[in-house]
């Protein structure tokens, strides 16, 4: 097929590998602009952008795309069979949308309704789920509200992070995304509504999301400790200090210690959390510190009777 293919992230590139290895022609490649990153504040390119330019491909990169009548008649004149999008980071509109006879098929990291937005990994992860998924579907004018096309289910597993499940659903997501084109050609997908009864969100993350309220369970900490992995991670306050969380484990037995209440222990820092549930704490970070063990922190720190986290 000739298709156009708009994406930014990391988690976008095996799916651009894929059609191309599976023989379509991708006319053209749709990322956002170069931002600047790092102290110097250099001009990096999107890892899409990268594979692209290592591939060979064409590269646009519009400021805006609603009304910009040059991106448009640029599209028209490629009359692409269909457009991929994948985590691209713009809302397409509706001259887009109706531009190819196939549509614009979008990979989404979860299995729809459930967690619609930005950041579906890292919320299913964060709400405890044990199996998430890719789904393939056509995108309409709504958030992540598109007739379902394909789906593919995947577990979580109890060690995984977002940073650690988000590259095994992209190469998921990549073969589904070639598998859909191929039913698509055929004519043998039956496109499903989606049931917006079931609908969750997934919003954009913040950096609050990262702190931590000890009247959670031990256990729901750690599920959103694990979900919001690189950014925000999870975080509290000690002595007056941020204290961020590197790496930490619900414990299997109840505690008496009351919610961010914190006692040092050979398992490393055990802070109470709600419903008799415990934390302990193995790896932190005190603002303005290093990053250290817990036992580490415990020699430089010594804590006094009913000292609390936050």
């Amino acid at each position: 097929m000739n298709l156009l293919f708009c994406g930014t992230p990391q988690f976008a590139v095996p799916t651009l590998r894929k059609l191309i290895d599976a023989g379509h022609t991708v006319s053209l490649i749709v990322t956002q602009p170069d931002k600047p990153r790092g102290r110097g504040l250099d001009f990096a390119f999107s890892p899409v952008k990268q594979k692209a330019l290592d591939l060979g491909l064409a590269v646009t990169q519009p400021e805006k795309i609603r009304n910009n009548e040059d991106f448009r008649a640029q599209l028209t004149r490629l009359n692409p069979e269909a457009i991929v999008v994948v985590g691209y980071g713009r809302i397409i509109p509706q001259w887009m949308i109706d531009l190819p006879p196939l549509g614009n098929l979008n990979l989404h990291a979860s299995l729809l309704p459930r967690y619609r937005g930005a950041a579906p990994i890292q919320w299913a992860i964060a709400s405890g789920e044990t199996v998430t998924g890719v789904t393939t579907m056509r995108i309409n004018a709504g958030l992540d509200t598109g007739d379902i096309l394909l789906q593919a289910e995947t577990p979580i597993l109890a060690e995984d992070t977002a940073e650690t499940l988000s590259p095994r659903l992209a190469q998921i997501g990549a073969e589904l995304m070639v598998e859909t084109l191929e039913k698509l050609r055929r004519g043998t997908i039956v496109p499903r509504p989606q049931d917006h009864c079931k609908a969750t969100l997934a919003p954009i993350l913040k950096k609050q999301d990262g702190h931590i309220d000890f009247q959670r369970t031990a256990t729901e900490i750690w599920n959103r400790w694990r979900g919001f992995q690189p950014w925000p991670g999870a975080y509290t306050s000690f002595r007056g200090k941020q204290l961020q969380v590197h790496a930490a484990k619900p414990l299997p037995s109840m505690s008496k210690l009351e919610p961010g209440t914190v006692v040092g222990d050979p398992e490393g820092l055990i802070v109470g959390c709600g419903s008799g549930t415990a934390l302990a704490i193995t790896e932190l970070q005190l603002e303005g510190k290093k990053r250290t063990s817990a036992r580490d922190f415990l020699h430089g720190y010594r804590l006094e009777p009913g000292e609390r986290l936050g």
